[in-house]
């Protein structure tokens, strides 16, 4: 069995803003605002190694949490045993291998060895190792898996491998005693933010928990995309599962009892605080959220979807990621046509947002839904402050492509305002993450057009 398939959705979490003009603004604004959009692109930006955040909360909850991601798999099935490689842990790359990937490799390397205590280093590609990470093109990759973005499974050491043990029992990882070997295929020819974030999260799987949860709001073992590099509480779950005082082939109960003395050394700080316990997410919300993102379905059919979403969570009486996420992507489809629905469903998820750890992305998500729609609205300084303020804790969170995007319409806003030496700056400023964020000269470029339109006159459109 396959996992874990980053979601080929993700652009919906990022920055697809989906934004058009309905009313064309005067010609001098076209030309000028064409001037922008051909000027010379500079050089891509890259963010410094920064260890996480501790995480907040509590020890009984961490220890349910390191339950259900390591002895269930996305798909529902339960894992008799507890998995994990055993010894140094070796990783390669093959394959065209992106420059930027050799960089970011690095950084998650020295992060897991330095925050998850994980004893792991790259080695050369023609040299044997436990993980392997192959770079192959995105059409290669979802002719065998489709609207897969990127995906890591067991027991083979490269793409020839994997299409031979396609079809066997291999693959399984509920069948596997132990961790010897995995695979990461990633698309090269993607952007450097979503080839750092498959590394981050594909790696991590294959160390480690082969779960999500959407209950969780302070990590990337969470299907929302929020988050995408590894968390404090990541580190911490990974650390967790190569603690001495676990040993592969325990059962879920053995795990267990143990889990308490073992976090109480690791984290003494999340000691005493109270538990928050939590029922399992009923399928059905999951469905209903999958087909919302999922990009074959209609418009119509995706909305429907998040609404049923919204009402399953409301039923349960969920006041957690999940009702935040639900009434997320309900606002998010509908902020083109509905506004009053769009505007009152993005209050409410982020409200809850607000009353959770780890959620400083999420918060600044909405920001930028906001201000995008507050600059179209002619409200230029209201866009300005909603910006402003999420500007930190992107930055924290080393979105490049929600930093370019914030920064795009920072500086379609200041030009709104009349403030164009400062808007240029913010431009310049925006186009060195969009490299890293979006990739290609014409997807950049594209961006910075789709937010440079924006007027007074202009509302948003286009699909979510």
């Amino acid at each position: 069995m396959i996992t874990h398939m980053r979601a080929g959705v993700v652009g919906l979490m990022m920055a697809a803003l989906g934004l058009a003009a309905c009313a064309a603004p005067d010609t001098g604004d076209v030309a000028r605002r064409r001037a922008v959009v051909s000027d010379a692109l500079p050089p891509m930006k890259l963010f410094p190694a920064t260890p996480a955040a501790t995480p907040t909360r509590g020890n009984a909850d961490h220890a349910q949490d390191f339950l259900d991601l390591m002895f269930r798999m996305e798909s529902g099935r339960e894992l008799p045993i507890l998995t994990r490689f055993e010894g140094p842990v070796t990783v390669r790359m093959i394959g065209p291998v992106p420059p930027s990937a050799a960089h970011d490799m690095d950084v998650l390397v020295a992060r897991l060895r330095d925050e998850a205590g994980i004893d792991i280093r790259r080695v050369a590609a023609d040299r044997p190792a436990a993980l392997t990470v192959d770079f192959i093109t995105r059409t290669t990759l979802q002719r065998q898996v489709p609207q897969a973005a990127c995906f890591v499974v067991p027991n083979v050491t490269d793409w020839r491998s994997f299409r031979a043990a396609r079809r066997s029992d291999r693959l399984d990882w509920a069948a596997l005693t132990a961790r010897t070997h995995a695979t990461m295929f990633i698309p090269a020819d993607t952007s450097p933010q979503e080839i750092r974030d498959c590394l981050n999260e594909e790696l991590a799987q294959a160390l480690g928990p082969l779960n999500d949860l959407y209950r969780l709001s302070d990590s990337v073992f969470n299907d929302d995309n929020f988050h995408t590099v590894l968390t404090g509480f990541d580190m911490l779950m990974l650390r967790v599962a190569y603690a001495p005082e676990l040993q592969p082939g325990m059962t879920r109960d053995q795990v267990a009892a143990r889990l308490p003395a073992i976090l109480r050394r690791l984290n003494p700080a999340g000691e005493g605080k109270p538990a928050h316990p939590v029922k399992q997410t009923p399928r059905d919300w999951i469905d209903a959220i999958e087909t919302a993102l999922g990009p074959d379905a209609s418009r119509a059919t995706r909305r429907s979807a998040a609404e049923r979403a919204v009402r399953i969570g409301l039923g349960e009486g969920w006041q957690d990621a999940r009702m935040a996420f639900g009434w997320y992507v309900l606002g998010r489809l509908t902020l083109a046509n509905e506004a009053d629905t769009a505007f009152d469903a993005l209050q409410r998820a982020a409200a809850i947002y607000r009353t959770l750890p780890g959620t400083s992305v999420h918060l600044a998500h909405i920001d930028m839904q906001m201000a995008a729609f507050a600059l179209a609205s002619g409200q230029p300084e209201h866009a300005l402050d909603l910006i402003n303020r999420s500007l930190i804790p992107v930055v924290q969170e080393q979105n490049a492509a929600l930093l370019a995007s914030m920064l795009m319409l920072k500086s379609a806003a200041l030009e709104t305002l009349n403030r164009p030496s400062e808007a240029a700056v913010v431009r310049l400023d925006s186009l060195g993450w969009a490299r890293y964020g979006f990739g290609s000269e014409d997807e950049v470029r594209n961006r910075l057009a789709e937010i440079a339109i924006l007027s007074p006159h202009i509302i948003l459109a286009g699909t979510p």
